[in-house]
Protein backbone atom coordinates (compact mmCIF):
# COMPACT_ATOMS: atom_id res chain seq x y z
CA UNK A 1 0.00 0.00 0.00
CA UNK A 2 1.38 3.48 -1.05
CA UNK A 3 1.62 6.10 2.05
CA UNK A 4 1.06 8.44 -0.02
CA UNK A 5 -2.56 7.14 -0.88
CA UNK A 6 -3.61 5.80 2.36
CA UNK A 7 -7.00 6.98 3.33
CA UNK A 8 -6.52 6.23 7.22
CA UNK A 9 -3.59 8.36 7.48
CA UNK A 10 -5.05 10.93 5.87
CA UNK A 11 -8.93 10.63 5.39
CA UNK A 12 -10.06 13.85 3.50
CA UNK A 13 -7.16 12.98 0.38
CA UNK A 14 -8.94 12.37 -2.22
CA UNK A 15 -7.97 8.71 -3.47
CA UNK A 16 -8.16 7.89 -7.39
CA UNK A 17 -10.38 5.37 -8.67
CA UNK A 18 -8.53 1.82 -9.26
CA UNK A 19 -5.14 3.09 -7.80
CA UNK A 20 -3.28 0.07 -6.90
CA UNK A 21 -4.15 -1.83 -9.70
CA UNK A 22 -3.15 1.33 -12.32
CA UNK A 23 0.74 1.29 -9.96
CA UNK A 24 0.50 -2.92 -10.82
CA UNK A 25 0.07 -2.09 -14.49
CA UNK A 26 2.92 0.81 -14.31
CA UNK A 27 5.31 -1.45 -12.71
CA UNK A 28 7.18 1.51 -11.81
CA UNK A 29 11.15 1.26 -11.50
CA UNK A 30 12.80 4.00 -9.71
CA UNK A 31 14.35 6.83 -12.10
CA UNK A 32 11.64 6.34 -14.86
CA UNK A 33 9.97 9.07 -16.83
CA UNK A 34 5.94 8.66 -16.55
CA UNK A 35 3.15 10.74 -17.65
CA UNK A 36 0.36 11.72 -15.58
CA UNK A 37 -2.50 13.10 -18.22
CA UNK A 38 -4.63 13.91 -16.14
CA UNK A 39 -3.43 15.74 -12.60
CA UNK A 40 -6.72 17.06 -10.39
CA UNK A 41 -5.90 16.74 -7.34
CA UNK A 42 -2.53 14.29 -7.86
CA UNK A 43 -3.48 11.46 -6.38
CA UNK A 44 -2.04 9.36 -9.07
CA UNK A 45 1.09 11.39 -9.72
CA UNK A 46 1.64 11.53 -6.27
CA UNK A 47 1.63 7.60 -5.96
CA UNK A 48 4.23 7.73 -8.94
CA UNK A 49 6.68 9.88 -7.45
CA UNK A 50 6.24 7.49 -4.37
CA UNK A 51 7.27 4.37 -6.30
CA UNK A 52 10.73 6.62 -7.55
CA UNK A 53 9.12 7.93 -10.82
CA UNK A 54 10.25 11.28 -12.54
CA UNK A 55 6.53 12.53 -12.73
CA UNK A 56 5.28 15.04 -15.95
CA UNK A 57 1.32 15.40 -15.10
CA UNK A 58 -0.93 17.43 -17.47
CA UNK A 59 -3.83 19.56 -16.58
CA UNK A 60 -6.07 21.64 -18.64
CA UNK A 61 -7.78 23.12 -16.06
CA UNK A 62 -6.26 26.30 -14.17
CA UNK A 63 -7.86 25.33 -10.88
CA UNK A 64 -5.81 22.01 -11.06
CA UNK A 65 -1.99 24.21 -11.88
CA UNK A 66 -2.85 26.50 -9.65
CA UNK A 67 -4.02 24.77 -6.65
CA UNK A 68 -1.35 21.62 -7.32
CA UNK A 69 1.41 23.53 -8.11
CA UNK A 70 2.79 23.47 -4.24
CA UNK A 71 1.85 19.47 -4.06
CA UNK A 72 3.81 19.00 -7.06
CA UNK A 73 6.91 21.33 -6.28
CA UNK A 74 6.88 18.88 -2.90
CA UNK A 75 6.96 15.93 -4.39
CA UNK A 76 9.55 16.31 -7.57
CA UNK A 77 6.45 16.60 -10.20
CA UNK A 78 6.90 18.45 -12.87
CA UNK A 79 3.24 20.10 -13.50
CA UNK A 80 2.03 20.97 -16.84
CA UNK A 81 -0.79 23.46 -18.18
CA UNK A 82 -2.47 21.69 -21.53
CA UNK A 83 -4.03 18.57 -22.60
CA UNK A 84 -2.61 15.46 -22.32
CA UNK A 85 -3.63 14.61 -26.61
CA UNK A 86 -0.26 17.24 -26.94
CA UNK A 87 1.97 15.76 -24.31
CA UNK A 88 4.35 14.87 -27.33
CA UNK A 89 5.19 18.61 -28.46
CA UNK A 90 5.32 20.12 -24.66
CA UNK A 91 7.31 17.31 -23.29
CA UNK A 92 9.64 17.62 -26.29
CA UNK A 93 10.07 21.40 -25.23
CA UNK A 94 11.59 20.12 -22.04
CA UNK A 95 13.63 17.66 -24.08
CA UNK A 96 12.09 14.71 -23.06
CA UNK A 97 11.43 12.37 -26.35
CA UNK A 98 10.19 8.81 -24.96
CA UNK A 99 8.68 7.76 -21.55
CA UNK A 100 8.57 4.79 -19.57
CA UNK A 101 4.50 5.02 -18.81
CA UNK A 102 1.20 7.24 -19.45
CA UNK A 103 -1.82 7.04 -17.54
CA UNK A 104 -4.95 8.58 -18.53
CA UNK A 105 -7.63 8.87 -16.16
CA UNK A 106 -10.75 9.92 -18.27
CA UNK A 107 -13.66 11.90 -18.19
CA UNK A 108 -14.42 15.20 -15.36
CA UNK A 109 -12.70 14.70 -12.03
CA UNK A 110 -14.23 14.51 -8.11
CA UNK A 111 -12.79 18.62 -7.65
CA UNK A 112 -14.72 19.30 -11.25
CA UNK A 113 -18.26 17.82 -9.97
CA UNK A 114 -18.22 18.55 -6.49
CA UNK A 115 -18.08 22.52 -7.29
CA UNK A 116 -21.27 24.44 -8.23
CA UNK A 117 -19.42 27.23 -9.68
CA UNK A 118 -17.42 24.69 -12.57
CA UNK A 119 -21.46 23.75 -13.75
CA UNK A 120 -20.77 20.28 -14.05
CA UNK A 121 -22.92 18.98 -11.97
CA UNK A 122 -27.11 19.24 -11.28
CA UNK A 123 -26.73 18.28 -7.57
CA UNK A 124 -26.06 22.20 -6.67
CA UNK A 125 -26.81 25.08 -8.63
CA UNK A 126 -24.39 26.84 -10.47
CA UNK A 127 -23.67 28.73 -13.98
CA UNK A 128 -24.28 26.53 -17.16
CA UNK A 129 -20.33 26.27 -17.81
CA UNK A 130 -18.75 22.48 -17.84
CA UNK A 131 -15.46 23.56 -19.32
CA UNK A 132 -12.76 22.15 -18.07
CA UNK A 133 -9.86 24.57 -19.52
CA UNK A 134 -12.34 27.74 -18.08
CA UNK A 135 -12.40 29.18 -22.36
CA UNK A 136 -13.96 28.43 -25.19
CA UNK A 137 -17.91 27.23 -25.47
CA UNK A 138 -19.07 26.33 -22.55
CA UNK A 139 -22.51 25.24 -22.19
CA UNK A 140 -24.58 27.80 -22.11
CA UNK A 141 -23.00 28.65 -25.68
CA UNK A 142 -24.07 25.67 -26.85
CA UNK A 143 -27.86 24.90 -25.61
CA UNK A 144 -28.79 28.58 -26.00
CA UNK A 145 -27.67 28.49 -29.67
CA UNK A 146 -27.37 25.47 -31.61
CA UNK A 147 -30.23 24.17 -33.89
CA UNK A 148 -32.48 21.50 -32.02
CA UNK A 149 -31.40 18.65 -33.90
CA UNK A 150 -27.99 19.67 -33.47
CA UNK A 151 -28.99 18.87 -29.66
CA UNK A 152 -30.65 16.28 -30.18
CA UNK A 153 -27.90 14.08 -32.18
CA UNK A 154 -25.78 15.35 -29.27
CA UNK A 155 -27.34 13.89 -26.38
CA UNK A 156 -28.12 10.89 -28.17
CA UNK A 157 -24.48 9.93 -28.93
CA UNK A 158 -22.85 11.52 -26.10
CA UNK A 159 -25.25 10.72 -23.60
CA UNK A 160 -27.10 7.73 -25.44
CA UNK A 161 -30.54 9.55 -24.28
CA UNK A 162 -33.13 7.17 -26.03
CA UNK A 163 -35.77 10.44 -25.99
CA UNK A 164 -33.43 13.04 -27.17
CA UNK A 165 -35.62 14.70 -29.63
CA UNK A 166 -38.10 15.54 -26.69
CA UNK A 167 -35.47 16.93 -24.62
CA UNK A 168 -34.30 18.93 -27.01
CA UNK A 169 -37.16 20.48 -28.19
CA UNK A 170 -37.68 21.11 -24.51
CA UNK A 171 -34.36 22.96 -23.86
CA UNK A 172 -34.92 24.81 -27.11
CA UNK A 173 -38.59 26.23 -25.75
CA UNK A 174 -36.76 27.37 -22.18
CA UNK A 175 -34.20 29.33 -24.09
CA UNK A 176 -31.93 31.20 -22.54
CA UNK A 177 -30.90 28.82 -20.14
CA UNK A 178 -28.10 30.06 -17.46
CA UNK A 179 -27.96 27.72 -14.60
CA UNK A 180 -27.52 23.94 -14.27
CA UNK A 181 -30.55 23.75 -11.91
CA UNK A 182 -32.31 25.48 -15.10
CA UNK A 183 -31.09 22.54 -17.22
CA UNK A 184 -32.03 19.91 -14.85
CA UNK A 185 -35.72 20.64 -14.22
CA UNK A 186 -35.78 21.70 -18.14
CA UNK A 187 -35.01 17.96 -18.63
CA UNK A 188 -36.69 16.30 -15.61
CA UNK A 189 -39.82 17.82 -16.79
CA UNK A 190 -40.08 16.42 -20.59
CA UNK A 191 -38.90 12.77 -19.43
CA UNK A 192 -41.11 12.82 -16.26
CA UNK A 193 -39.09 12.68 -12.70
CA UNK A 194 -40.36 10.74 -9.30
CA UNK A 195 -38.31 12.00 -6.33
CA UNK A 196 -37.53 7.91 -5.42
CA UNK A 197 -36.58 7.17 -9.08
CA UNK A 198 -33.14 5.96 -9.02
CA UNK A 199 -31.08 7.61 -11.16
CA UNK A 200 -31.65 11.13 -12.06
CA UNK A 201 -33.31 11.83 -15.71
CA UNK A 202 -30.68 14.85 -15.95
CA UNK A 203 -28.18 12.47 -15.73
CA UNK A 204 -27.30 11.82 -19.30
CA UNK A 205 -28.10 15.09 -20.76
CA UNK A 206 -25.46 16.52 -18.51
CA UNK A 207 -23.17 13.74 -19.63
CA UNK A 208 -24.05 14.37 -23.12
CA UNK A 209 -22.91 18.59 -23.09
CA UNK A 210 -19.76 17.90 -21.06
CA UNK A 211 -18.45 15.20 -23.09
CA UNK A 212 -19.19 17.87 -26.22
CA UNK A 213 -18.06 20.85 -24.86
CA UNK A 214 -14.46 20.13 -23.96
CA UNK A 215 -14.38 17.48 -26.74
CA UNK A 216 -13.34 14.81 -24.58
CA UNK A 217 -14.13 11.89 -26.97
CA UNK A 218 -11.75 13.33 -29.44
CA UNK A 219 -9.09 14.51 -27.26
CA UNK A 220 -9.13 10.73 -25.70
CA UNK A 221 -8.65 9.39 -29.06
CA UNK A 222 -5.73 11.92 -29.73
CA UNK A 223 -4.44 11.35 -26.33
CA UNK A 224 -4.29 7.46 -27.36
CA UNK A 225 -2.46 8.11 -30.36
CA UNK A 226 0.29 10.63 -28.64
CA UNK A 227 1.22 8.08 -26.19
CA UNK A 228 1.80 5.09 -28.14
CA UNK A 229 4.14 7.62 -29.99
CA UNK A 230 6.01 8.75 -27.07
CA UNK A 231 6.24 5.32 -25.18
CA UNK A 232 9.70 3.28 -24.99
CA UNK A 233 9.61 -0.34 -26.18
CA UNK A 234 8.35 -2.10 -22.92
CA UNK A 235 6.60 1.09 -21.91
CA UNK A 236 3.20 0.93 -19.78
CA UNK A 237 -0.28 2.11 -20.93
CA UNK A 238 -2.42 2.61 -18.42
CA UNK A 239 -6.28 4.05 -19.43
CA UNK A 240 -9.20 4.60 -16.40
CA UNK A 241 -12.56 5.04 -17.98
CA UNK A 242 -16.04 5.54 -16.55
CA UNK A 243 -18.39 5.08 -19.27
CA UNK A 244 -18.86 2.80 -22.02
CA UNK A 245 -18.06 5.57 -24.91
CA UNK A 246 -14.61 6.05 -23.36
CA UNK A 247 -14.11 2.29 -22.81
CA UNK A 248 -15.29 1.25 -26.66
CA UNK A 249 -12.96 3.85 -28.16
CA UNK A 250 -9.58 2.14 -25.40
CA UNK A 251 -10.91 -1.44 -26.19
CA UNK A 252 -10.57 -0.89 -29.83
CA UNK A 253 -7.26 1.51 -29.85
CA UNK A 254 -5.67 -1.65 -27.83
CA UNK A 255 -7.59 -4.21 -29.95
CA UNK A 256 -6.11 -2.67 -33.64
CA UNK A 257 -2.62 -1.37 -32.52
CA UNK A 258 -2.26 -5.39 -30.99
CA UNK A 259 -3.74 -7.14 -34.78
CA UNK A 260 -6.56 -8.25 -32.61
CA UNK A 261 -8.45 -7.31 -35.82
CA UNK A 262 -6.02 -9.03 -37.86
CA UNK A 263 -8.74 -11.78 -38.86
CA UNK A 264 -8.29 -15.34 -40.41
CA UNK A 265 -8.90 -18.52 -39.52
CA UNK A 266 -9.12 -19.51 -35.57
CA UNK A 267 -7.46 -22.58 -36.53
CA UNK A 268 -4.21 -20.48 -38.37
CA UNK A 269 -1.60 -18.28 -36.62
CA UNK A 270 -2.91 -14.45 -37.20
CA UNK A 271 -1.53 -12.65 -40.56
CA UNK A 272 -0.96 -8.94 -40.08
CA UNK A 273 -1.93 -7.46 -43.60
CA UNK A 274 -0.64 -3.69 -41.70
CA UNK A 275 2.05 -2.69 -39.56
CA UNK A 276 3.16 -4.75 -37.14
CA UNK A 277 1.82 -4.68 -33.53
CA UNK A 278 2.92 -1.47 -31.59
CA UNK A 279 1.17 -2.90 -28.57
CA UNK A 280 1.19 -6.56 -27.27
CA UNK A 281 -1.94 -8.22 -26.29
CA UNK A 282 -3.78 -5.64 -23.87
CA UNK A 283 -4.35 -6.89 -20.22
CA UNK A 284 -7.49 -8.62 -19.09
CA UNK A 285 -9.64 -5.44 -17.96
CA UNK A 286 -10.07 -4.71 -14.39
CA UNK A 287 -13.04 -3.21 -12.26
CA UNK A 288 -13.25 -2.12 -8.53
CA UNK A 289 -13.53 -5.14 -6.23
CA UNK A 290 -16.21 -4.47 -3.29
CA UNK A 291 -14.21 -2.86 -0.52
CA UNK A 292 -13.31 0.52 -3.36
CA UNK A 293 -16.78 0.15 -4.13
CA UNK A 294 -17.66 0.63 -0.53
CA UNK A 295 -15.59 3.74 0.49
CA UNK A 296 -16.02 5.25 -3.38
CA UNK A 297 -19.32 5.13 -5.47
CA UNK A 298 -18.13 7.44 -8.01
CA UNK A 299 -15.44 3.95 -8.64
CA UNK A 300 -18.86 1.52 -9.74
CA UNK A 301 -18.72 2.34 -13.64
CA UNK A 302 -14.73 2.58 -13.64
CA UNK A 303 -12.45 0.25 -16.00
CA UNK A 304 -8.55 0.16 -16.49
CA UNK A 305 -7.34 -1.01 -19.60
CA UNK A 306 -3.22 -1.40 -19.81
CA UNK A 307 -0.68 -2.92 -22.34
CA UNK A 308 2.69 -2.75 -23.20
CA UNK A 309 4.63 -1.09 -26.21
CA UNK A 310 6.36 -2.90 -28.47
CA UNK A 311 9.38 -1.68 -30.84
CA UNK A 312 7.14 -1.61 -33.64
CA UNK A 313 7.17 1.92 -35.26
CA UNK A 314 4.22 3.82 -34.57
CA UNK A 315 2.48 4.40 -38.37
CA UNK A 316 2.36 7.57 -39.98
CA UNK A 317 -1.23 7.58 -40.53
CA UNK A 318 -2.02 7.06 -36.26
CA UNK A 319 -0.15 9.96 -35.70
CA UNK A 320 -2.83 13.23 -35.87
CA UNK A 321 -0.91 17.17 -36.12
Amino acid sequence: MTASVDPAKDPDRHIPVLIEEVLDALAINPGEAHVDGTFGAGGYSSAMAAKGAKVFAFDRDPDAIREGQALADAQGITLIAGEFSRMEALLAERGVTSVAGVTLDIGVSSMQLDRPERGFSFQGDGPLDMTMSQSGMNAADFLNNAPEEEIANILYRYGEEPRSRRVAKAIVEARPLERTGQLANVVRKALGHKPHDKKDPATRTFQAIRIHVNRELEELERGLEAAEAILEEGGRLAVVTFHSLEDRIVKQFLRNRSGGDAGGSRHLPQKHSGPAPTFAKPAKAVRPGEAELARNLRARSATLRSAIRTAAPVSPRSVRP
